[in-house]
């Protein structure tokens, strides 16, 4: 019945039985035990232990895999790019600096001036105040006239040091005669210096004087105050030492408005005004001077996912420039692409990847004394999207990260620039979480055991093989 019919179906199932056993009282007879087997034994479990390990700390690594995919830009907001960065120019003044952005495809950034913030540093690189451009423009006098005889002290290297400590206050016009805008101050300048002394008879704590800086004599005074527009006119003050930091007038220049600024030095030294060397003297809320010798220029601008470029320099609508000794040294303090991160994110990046979003931070590029440099930064900019691992709970991270080159080019006749080129390349590469599945792992410790149980078989089988032909060689050698 029911009972014989599984009897049946179990014999029949034995009968595909892999893993055949000996009888137990078969198992002296047909097996044999050895010590070079048992010593086998034991360096075959060695490895297979060895192998286990180093494959299950394999199975618990995690790793990272990465791909390259085209970047496809799902609306047109994805068309513009986040760019943001922060440089200090040492010798650069906020009153010059420049910045311009353009693409390849003459594209001009119209409104850049409103996203970009400058803040004016003195020489040694202290922040003194933002700067704030000019609400009206300068009305400069360009038709002034001086009838009398020239009365301005005229300064060399020579006799400079001895008038500098002989006058309270002593306001220098440094100049060169081919320069446009120094033709135009010079009645301006002379009749200024006639309305002050008649104003001030006979009062020797304030002279004005003036400084040719194409002058032999005067060349190396140039050159120490680092003179690099003209007309720059600056303040000097009989208890300055080497260290001391002069003002520059940047007000308008008329003689109105150089005589009421001149004056609020006598005030200062009559101690009806403060002293300070950041003087505002026609109160319009713009400083007519100040100490500030350098700029750091910082913004956040959009622009196309095209090549594209990013230029500062000098550029001044009342001076010129004597590119010879302009210096636009520079400091990248920060440079990125793309909407900062949240600390979150940082956490996210793997280090090769974090490193690459600011290649260019905290990098100082300086130009040689006395020769025109241009500084220019080759940068293509690559997206990242990594994606955290899903225990992370985290939302994938989106960054933009770049290689830099930088290259000096010195030319007598260059106009001493910053040019910042982007190439914005149209690739993601992707980073995931790399992990080894468990059915790998379980197919891999199979593999380990089942490979070194039947390598070890193999040497056991040929030391057996070995050892019986040893011992038949012996035994024919007796018999012999």
């Amino acid at each position: 019945g029911w009972a014989s019919g599984k009897m049946s179906f179990l014999q029949s199932l034995k009968s595909v039985d892999f893993y055949r056993k000996l009888k137990k009282d078969l198992q002296q007879e047909l097996t044999e035990a050895s010590l070079p087997g048992a010593a086998l034994s034991v360096v075959a479990a060695i490895v297979m232990l060895g192998l286990i390990f180093a494959e299950f700390n394999s199975y618990l690594t995690v790793g990272t895999e990465s791909k390259v995919i085209m970047d496809h830009f799902d609306s047109s907001t994805d068309d513009t790019l986040q760019v943001n960065f922060n440089m200090t120019f040492p010798h650069l003044k906020c009153d010059y600096a420049s910045v311009d952005a353009t693409n390849f495809m003459g594209t001009h950034d119209a409104g850049l001036s409103a996203r970009v913030s400058k803040i004016r540093l003195d020489k040694d690189g202290r922040q003194i105040n933002k700067f704030e451009e000019r609400t009206k423009p300068l009305n400069h006098a360009t038709e002034e006239k001086h009838d009398g005889p020239a009365t301005s002290l005229v300064l060399t290297s020579d006799l400079f040091e001895s008038a500098h400590h002989r006058h309270d206050i002593m306001i220098v016009n440094f100049y060169a005669p081919w320069c446009h805008w120094c033709q135009k101050l010079e009645p301006v300048w002379e009749k200024s210096t006639k309305q002050l002394a008649d104003k001030f008879p006979g009062d020797e704590r304030l002279a004005l004087g003036k400084v040719d800086c194409t002058a032999k004599a005067s060349e190396a005074l140039c050159i120490k105050n680092r003179i690099d527009a003209f007309p720059t006119i600056l303040v000097f003050r009989k208890d300055d030492t080497g260290s001391s930091l002069h003002e520059s007038y940047h007000g308008e220049r008329s003689v109105p408005a150089i005589t009421g600024w001149a004056e609020h030095f006598v005030a200062q030294l009559k101690n009806d005004a403060p002293k300070t060397r950041m003087v505002d003297a026609d109160k319009d809320g713009n400083v007519d001077s100040h100490h500030g010798v350098g700029c750091m220029v910082s913004g956040l601008l959009h622009v196309q996912r095209a090549p594209g470029m990013l230029v500062m320099q000098a550029v001044s609508e009342g001076h010129d420039f004597n590119w010879e000794t302009m210096d636009v040294s520079h400091t990248v303090n920060h440079l990125s692409f793309g909407p900062f991160l949240s600390e979150s994110a940082w956490t996210v990046l793997p280090p090769h990847i974090a490193a690459a979003v600011g290649t260019l931070d905290d990098h100082k590029f300086s130009s040689d004394q006395h020769i025109p440099t241009t500084h220019e930064h080759y940068v293509k900019v690559v997206r990242h999207e990594v994606t955290p691992p899903a225990r992370w709970r985290a939302d994938p991270v989106i960054s933009y990260g770049y290689v830099a080159h930088s290259n000096n080019i010195q030319k007598v006749g260059e106009v001493p620039t910053l040019r910042l080129n982007y190439d914005i390349l149209p690739i993601v590469v992707q980073f995931s979480e790399k992990k080894q599945a468990f059915y790998h792992f379980i197919t891999n410790l199979c593999a380990i055991i089942g490979g070194v149980f039947t390598v070890a078989g193999i040497v056991a089988s040929m030391v057996d093989k070995g050892i019986a032909s040893l011992k038949k060689k012996q035994e024919l050698g007796k018999l012999g």
